[in-house]
């Protein structure tokens, strides 16, 4: 995932980026931005009657399905879009403009042009190469489109935009980090997938493992709210804010064109058959099937969190995933793709630790993980959090490969992009959070809080699959003495051989190096 200052060329970028001062420019004063919010959930639609029947037997409660797999995790927003009957409303930290980004436009349109009302917010740090599809989008009568937190210019080249940080470093460097996809106010897809290739098995390169929820139910409405929040804030602009020619009627036609071509060929892949050999098990809103229930609480920071100039706790979802995670009394489960908890939060967990509460986190290794900088302040911590009695867990870079039978084949391995918390195998996190800074105090979040155990039970069985030792690293101290004077060792297996390493696996000296180098910059606020 491209995220701010988290590769060493976003750090030379920043270091030359004056050099571009002159390519910038302002947004519009004067645009149209007319308020929206929600529309009522209809209730004589085939969903809306079949999700009433389910909602009446577990009254007010919300009732789940995890998406795990890749494929289901597309399909399901694919089929959602392809049965909406009033509206759409889609928040995401990245669109790409790829095959499955294309994909999901395509379905859009279709919507739209059936008459529903198609509300796209995306953050702008990665729209650049999408800008043109979604200028043709938002001609289309029933589509808005609105960039969050934007840049000054449309199509900001990369001096461009680190020229405009380092005058605005304040403003752009924080960021809307959620994910929800919300179908006729009657069904949501919130979790820790963004769109686009790679997060759906789709890539050439590495592609990820994640987890979304389908919800239906009260947390629904929440998740309504939440999204009209974002789209009605000051941060939220309309994509023809820019001072530039946008899409005409024909740019529109020739994209309508262009993505139902590349629908035909993509439903010829072989990754679209092998997704529909899952579907009849696969989860969709309008097929009946089994639903994790339980009360429900979709959290969310407050879209002021982004002009927020100090921490201010009641902005963010921080202070109610530290509630849930007080109530543990024998274990909590973390995953978190990006885990660095500072000095504060290692200590809250060692503490935790040591009060006989069992702690396990799975994050991603040196090997796996996207962001080699963030590594280098995960590590910082890995000790000291061993020492506590917490147990890590990384992921391996081969980790799951039976997972992408879908995939083109290309793929080089995967990384680890969900986030959830479980406790005591009864309380839910599932969301767009990781266990850092960045999204602590930076970044806006989002997710849903369940009590549910059957749920806690089918997270805890992505866990434990996750961490077996063909899967990922066990981390320990090994040796005699006291805990600080062990070494710390990689243990994992290769086709049932165990295999130990005394330095992170798979990977080169020169990663090791720049891990170290990385330590020695003051940058850990930043990741």
């Amino acid at each position: 995932m491209a995220r701010l200052l988290r590769t060493t060329g976003a750090i030379l970028a920043l270091a030359f980026g004056v050099l571009a001062l002159g390519a910038c420019s302002s947004l519009r004063t004067h645009y149209v931005k007319q308020p929206s919010t929600a529309l009522p959930p209809p209730t004589n639609t085939a969903s809306a009657r079949y999700i009433r029947s389910e909602l009446d037997q577990h009254h007010d409660k919300s009732g789940f399905r995890l998406l795990t797999r890749s494929a289901n995790a597309l399909m399901s927003r694919i089929a959602l879009a392809d049965h909406a009957q009033h509206s759409i409303d889609l928040q995401y930290y990245i669109f790409d403009n790829d095959a499955t980004g294309r994909l999901v436009a395509q379905r859009l349109l279709l919507a739209a042009d059936r008459g529903v009302r198609v509300r796209l917010l995306l953050d702008d740090i990665n729209v650049t190469k999408g800008i043109d599809m979604l200028d043709a989008l938002n001609a289309h009568p029933n589509i808005e489109v609105r960039l969050f937190n934007p840049f000054h210019t449309r199509n900001p080249s990369m001096l461009s935009k680190a020229a405009q940080f380092l005058l605005d470093a304040q403003r752009l460097n924080r960021r809307m980090h959620n994910k929800s996809f919300i179908v006729d106010n009657n069904v949501a897809i919130v979790g820790g997938r963004n769109i686009g290739d790679a997060y759906f098995d789709a890539g050439n390169d590495t592609n990820f493992r994640d987890l979304d929820l389908i919800a239906i139910g009260p947390v629904v409405k929440e998740a309504s709210h939440a999204f009209d929040e974002y789209w009605n804030s000051d941060a939220a602009y309309p994509v023809t804010a820019f001072p530039s020619k946008h899409a005409s009627h024909y740019d529109l036609a020739q994209l309508r064109v262009d993505l139902a071509k590349e629908a035909r060929t993509f439903a010829q892949s072989d990754y679209a058959q092998a997704t529909l050999d899952e579907l009849p098990y696969g989860p969709s809103a309008d097929r009946p099937g089994d639903w994790f229930w339980g009360p429900a609480m979709l959290v969310a920071d407050q879209p002021e969190k982004i002009e927020a100039t100090k921490d201010q706790p009641r902005l963010r979802i921080g202070p109610q995933i530290k509630t849930m995670t007080d109530r543990a009394q024998k274990e909590i489960l973390f995953i978190s793709p990006y885990f660095i908890p500072g000095d504060t939060y290692t200590r809250y967990l060692t503490g935790i630790a040591a009060h006989g509460v069992k702690v396990k986190v799975l994050t991603n290794s040196l090997a796996s993980n996207d962001e080699p900088i963030v590594h280098s302040g995960y590590s910082r911590y890995r000790r000291a959090l061993l020492e506590g009695g917490v147990q890590l867990y990384e992921l391996r870079p081969a980790a799951g490969k039976k997972q992408t039978q879908t995939a083109p084949g290309t793929s080089s391995g995967v990384s680890l992009h969900a986030k959830a918390i479980v406790v005591d195998r009864q309380l839910v996190f599932i969301g767009s959070m990781n266990m850092d800074e960045r999204s602590k105090l930076l970044n806006t979040e989002m997710g849903i809080i369940v009590d549910s155990p059957p749920l806690a039970e089918a997270v805890t069985q992505f866990f434990d699959n996750a961490t077996l030792p063909a899967n990922a690293y066990h981390v320990a101290l090994v040796g005699k003495g006291l805990p600080h004077a062990g070494k710390m060792q990689w243990k994992a297996s290769d086709n049932g051989k165990p295999m130990v390493y005394d330095h992170d696996p798979d990977t080169t000296l020169r990663q090791r190096l720049q891990v170290k180098l990385f330590k020695l910059l003051p940058i850990e606020g930043l990741l």
